[in-house]
């Protein structure tokens, strides 16, 4: 069993914005000692004081999750400062809201640098001393897109598939040693983060997540009760189990479905405004805190978020959600005209 939260020692990438922000500031709630880690350091001492402001203790570690030296000497100073790593949370991540054929080599190197190769140095690292204590346990922030890629984030859903794979792998390879290490991966639905308007976009249009969205801190609240629980994986929100069993039971018909509709929802009337400013190889000044600009839209939990953290409801949880996503697809493979 993991050690109550609040004397857990927490590591969180990408904690300066989005989803990893709510989670610094849920888990010091919890009275855990937080590492931050991320490029902007800025936004990674206002996470800080949060952090504090909160209840926990906070560790600000700046640096590029692409680069695994970097990782392994915060890793390093953690350890020193706390005495051990008892949660590592992998949430950094970078996209590029384009169609494959207008991105270029260096784009698709660097999402997969910072989406996945970020995941693998995280995870090496927390391993590195989790293994000999046997005990810990490694999160990974996934995504629906993990399992149904769409249109115009094609080395974002790769590197999210990656994730997936490259974890299943190791969680074997933990059982077959017989470790104590626990491995989790949360798949998530569109969250209303500054990715958004920060990550970069080479369309006309203002980009945002597929509606529906979700607060960062209804992840990050799950993202606490997983450090508790441990399962193995987590498909967080009815939007995530509707992707994955379409995906499931009809991939043709969402490859012709997206390829119709999969443009318009992640974009908005808005114009395209950043003008070359973005994140994927420099960080921008400022803190963009954990909210994206869709605060209007956003939503709290859902039901089959609700009932996914309560372990007596979970078995009905899942039938409701399957029951929704079958019903969904097969009404859509009655009405949706499909291109020929």
């Amino acid at each position: 069993m993991p050690r109550p939260l609040n004397e857990q020692v927490v590591v969180v990438t990408g904690a300066s914005s989005g989803v990893g922000r709510a989670c610094a500031r849920a888990f010091a709630a919890r009275g855990a000692k937080v590492a931050l880690l991320a490029r902007n350091e800025e936004a990674l001492e206002a996470a800080a004081r949060e952090v504090r402001g909160a209840g926990g203790e906070a560790l600000v570690c700046p640096l590029d999750v692409a680069d695994a030296e970097a990782v392994e000497r915060a890793a390093a100073a953690v350890e020193a400062q706390w005495g051990r790593i008892d949660t590592w949370v992998n949430v950094a991540m970078a996209t590029v809201f384009a169609p494959v054929m207008r991105m270029t080599a260096d784009e698709f190197r660097r999402v997969t640098e910072v989406t996945y190769l970020g995941y693998v140095h995280g995870t090496l690292a927390a391993l590195r001393r989790m293994l000999p204590r046997d005990e810990g346990t490694v999160i990974q922030i996934g995504s629906a897109l993990a399992y149904r890629s769409i249109p115009l984030q094609g080395a974002y859903c790769a590197a999210k598939a990656a994730i997936r794979a490259f974890t299943d792998s190791l969680r074997t390879e933990l059982l077959h040693d017989g470790s104590a290490v626990k491995l989790c991966m949360l798949q998530l639905p569109a969250v209303n983060t500054p990715q958004a308007t920060r990550q970069r976009n080479k369309l006309e249009q203002q980009a945002q997540p597929v509606p529906p969205l979700f607060t960062p801190e209804a992840i990050a609240d799950t993202v606490v009760w997983a450090a508790e629980h441990r399962p193995r994986e987590m498909l967080i929100g009815l939007p995530t189990v509707r992707a994955v069993w379409g995906q499931r039971l009809a991939p043709g018909l969402l490859d012709r479905y997206l390829g119709k509709w999969g443009y318009r929802p992640q974009l908005t009337d808005q114009p395209n405004e950043q003008h070359g400013r973005d994140i994927l190889f420099e960080t921008l000044p400022g803190d963009p805190g954990a909210h994206g600009p869709y605060r209007d839209r956003e939503r709290g939990p859902d039901l089959q978020m609700r009932l996914r953290t309560h372990p007596r409801l979970a078995a009905a949880g899942a039938g409701f959600a399957t029951l929704g996503a079958l019903a969904l697809a097969l009404a859509r493979k009655a009405r949706v005209e499909v291109p020929r």
